[in-house]
């Protein structure tokens, strides 16, 4: 007996030493360790910045995280089911710590199966917010001091709150709501049972249970969670067999990417409030609402990709990307692959693949997905002349090549390639100046530069209609008659006289100021030029916003050798869209902080005040008879004729050997500038023309932004009158002796530094061609002061 009596001591004592032990390592290494639980109890997420169009689309995130806070009492209940039925069963039943369920685990992992943990969720929340997750006995006291404190401080419903808006859950995407948008595009209240498991089988481990990266293994977690809560009677035995057979649906490129592709636009919004706020703006949930209407974003968008595609299909395939030598060992071989085409990022569905086996009939390719593709007929076509036996070197299709494929609308594959040429395309409100589209280049992810506020390109012909508003201000009008004949001016040097030539090297003779517009043509509109002087020409130019500086003080600026941005030159567009006055185009309407009081909101400017005006009423309404000829019988025809509409106006540009291609124009009250060229200035082509090249977008564009919009007629000012062939003002009508505007009545300035200016596409039949010479005028009176100028606008920030 006392031999019993003294094992029980000694066993007692083995065992309630190491307990006291514990006992006094936590009361005196641990708990006066713990960190406070302000992080929990004053909970601030980073919320990250967000840009949304006029209409509440999101088009634009960034923060470190990409995180919403909502409410538990907002979260649905199937979503907080299934989180708690993988992650802490009794979670409403214990103080912080499940030692039943702790036990269970433990059972579990000794037989084997489906694993499970014994960290509770407010465990998680303690780790997640204040801890490391190495694994130390320190730690998980810690933890476990932490996990009661927090239950101490907080409701469970806060507790639970906290965790399904702060946990990890892949893709650079933290809390459910997140993830939802992320890997679905969806609300968390739009799941679908399947879809809600699949997010709830994320926090255990977001790499490994990943549905982008690691579909079977982000399956098999889903079923186990649709198990769980088939057995917690949470669903039914159908709505758990029909939640089984739904198709694994993620979005490809999960985190990335929105549904209106607006990337210009929200990296421009990201400067405004960068400059504001620095850092914070990536933290503290501001949103921004812009003026940009998401159905218009979006045609553009489609529109540019489509027509810049188009031109590069006309100008044939160039070759592989790059090439990779393929091992002969299969794991090596993968691993070559993904490192070549990694380096590569997909472009909105040209997607790049390495080529391991090429013949004239077949081209077998593997991809990043690992998915072997093999394109065969029609899909091969674009690059045939890669997969000839004769084809360069360099050029030819063969095991290694990097190239590009695209899906088509009918599923099959076919080769492709990355368009070298760039694009831009913008839209503003021609009374207020508010963007409506905006798309700097063919791909933001490839290139950041934004060619609608960025580059500075030779405007071509599309700068005629301003030295035609200014010929009319001074005394000239649309009936004027113009000699249609070469002429030799100063060149750069005496020996070398500049010719200037019509694009189609045809000379009519005479013809009048509206016909020399309409038909683009070169060497009339440097002779109206002359007639009204450079000097006032290029000053002129400032009415409608131009940077004077970059423009020459000579005779090409007649035909558009300075220098415009796109936004620019809609802008200048806008004055005679509107009725004659400037406006200052303008991107953020709202910033409201994360509370969504509102922090800035633009105010759009008085539509017709008279502090804007840029030209006379008057010299608009004229020059925009003039634009809509251009549109109706001129080198915009097509516009007209696609669209089917008469209210459209608008010019064609392309500059000398084709290196820019412009369409500027407007109707129904949205000015639309597109443009196309290469950044390294070289030839678009021999054939290719701004006809050609921008128009196509323009109108693909208009076709959506007029689709309910009706055609517009504009009403001419009191103080311009109709003599019966044209419009005039009406102090000319009675000026006596008729004269047209020749070469020897000019007088002969400095000579040229620069070439000639643009070309233009012939129309191919005007009704201008059969129209007779007009009767001269008689001789003009003085001509009354033009409008004053307004001053030059202070340097300013585009997008307010």
């Amino acid at each position: 007996m006392k031999r019993l009596h003294a094992f029980i001591l000694v066993a007692s004592t083995a065992i309630l030493l190491p307990i006291a032990g514990a006992v006094v390592y936590v009361t005196t290494a641990i708990l006066p360790n713990v960190p406070p639980i302000d992080a929990v109890t004053d909970y601030r997420p980073k919320i990250p910045l967000r840009i949304y169009t006029a209409d509440n689309v999101l088009i634009g995130q960034f923060g470190v995280e990409h995180r919403d806070f909502v409410p538990i009492a907002k979260i649905p209940a199937m979503m907080k089911s299934a989180v708690l039925a993988i992650e802490d069963t009794r979670f409403y039943e214990h103080g912080g710590i499940d030692f039943i369920r702790a036990l269970g685990a433990a059972r579990a992992n000794l037989r084997g199966g489906f694993r499970q943990g014994a960290s509770t969720i407010t465990m998680q929340v303690a780790r997640n917010f204040f801890l490391t997750n190495e694994k130390t006995l320190a730690r998980k006291f810690t933890e476990i001091a932490l996990a009661y404190k927090i239950e101490d401080s907080l409701t469970k419903d806060q507790i639970l709150e906290l965790y399904m808006n702060q946990i990890y859950l892949g893709q650079r995407s933290y809390g459910f709501s997140s993830a939802a948008r992320s890997y679905y595009g969806k609300t968390l209240d739009q799941l679908t049972l399947a879809e809600t498991a699949m997010l709830a089988g994320l926090p255990q481990n977001p790499a490994r249970t990943n549905p982008v990266s690691n579909p079977k293994r982000a399956q098999a977690r889903q079923h186990a969670i649709l198990k769980r809560l088939l057995e917690l009677g949470e669903i039914d035995e159908a709505r758990y067999r029909q939640a089984l057979a739904e198709p694994l649906r993620v979005k490809r490129d999960a985190g990335q990417s929105f549904d209106t592709r607006a990337e210009y636009v929200a990296e421009l919004a990201r400067q405004t409030v960068y400059q504001q706020f620095g850092e914070e703006s990536y933290t503290r949930g501001i949103t921004v609402t812009t003026t940009i209407l998401a159905a218009e974003q979006n045609a553009a968008y489609d529109s540019v990709r489509r027509n810049v595609l188009a031109y590069d299909g006309r100008h044939g395939y160039r070759g592989p990307e790059a090439r990779v030598e393929l091992p002969s060992d299969a794991e090596e071989r993968e691993e070559a692959i993904v490192d070549a085409l990694q380096k590569r990022p997909s472009s909105d569905g040209l997607l790049p693949a390495v080529v391991l086996k090429a013949s004239p009939q077949e081209v077998l390719v593997d991809t990043l997905s690992g998915e072997d593709i093999t394109i065969r007929g029609a899909g091969l076509k674009f690059a045939a002349n890669a997969l000839s036996g004769k084809a360069r070197e360099n050029a030819r299709i063969t095991p290694g090549a990097v190239i590009r494929i695209s899906k088509g609308k009918d599923g099959d594959w076919a080769i492709t390639q990355v368009p070298q040429v760039a694009a831009a395309f913008v839209a503003i409100d021609a009374d207020t100046g508010a963007y409506h589209a905006l798309v700097g280049g063919f791909d933001y992810n490839l290139q950041k530069f934004n060619h609608v506020t960025q580059a500075w390109r030779q405007p071509g012909s599309s700068i005629k209609p301003f030295v035609y508003s200014a010929a009319l201000e001074k005394g000239y009008s649309p009936t004027t008659r113009i000699l249609d004949e070469p002429i030799e001016l100063p060149g750069a040097t005496l020996e070398t006289p500049w010719t200037p030539q019509n694009d189609d090297g045809v000379f009519d003779g005479e013809v009048t100021l509206r016909q020399a517009l309409v038909k683009s043509k070169n060497v009339p509109t440097v002779r109206v030029l002359r007639a009204v002087s450079v000097d006032f020409a290029h000053q002129y130019l400032e009415h409608f916003g131009f940077d004077l500086a970059r423009h020459p003080k000579n005779y090409t600026m007649a035909l558009g050798t300075g220098a415009v941005t796109p936004l620019q030159l809609a802008g200048g567009y806008a004055v005679f869209a509107n009725g004659g006055y400037r406006v200052k185009p303008y991107l953020i309407a709202r910033i409201q902080d994360g509370n969504g009081a509102i922090i800035l909101e633009a105010k759009p400017p008085a539509a017709k005040d008279e502090a804007s005006r840029a030209v006379t009423a008057r010299n608009a309404f004229v020059v925009d008879s003039m634009l809509r000829d251009v549109a109706r019988f001129g080198t915009a025809a097509g516009a007209t004729k696609q669209l089917g509409r008469q209210d459209l106006a608008g010019k064609t540009g392309t500059t000398n050997d084709a290196v820019d291609g412009w369409f500027a124009g407007y109707a129904g009250n949205v000015v639309a500038v597109s443009w196309m060229g290469y950044d390294e200035p070289r030839s678009l082509g021999g054939r290719e023309f701004g006809s050609t090249l921008a128009m196509p977008i323009w109108i693909d564009y208009m076709r959506v932004a007029l689709a309910k919009v009706p055609p517009v007629e504009r009403t001419p000012p009191e103080d311009v009158v109709h003599d019966g062939d044209d419009w005039i003002y009406p102090e000319f009508i009675d000026a006596g002796e008729t004269r047209t505007i020749d070469i020897e009545q000019a007088p002969v300035e400095q000579p040229l530094d620069l070439p000639p200016g643009s070309q233009e596409v012939p129309p191919d039949a005007s009704p201008f061609d059969e129209r007779p010479a007009i009767e001269a005028l008689p001789p003009i009176a003085p001509a009354p002061a033009p409008a004053a100028a307004p001053p030059p606008p202070p340097a300013h920030n585009p997008l307010w």
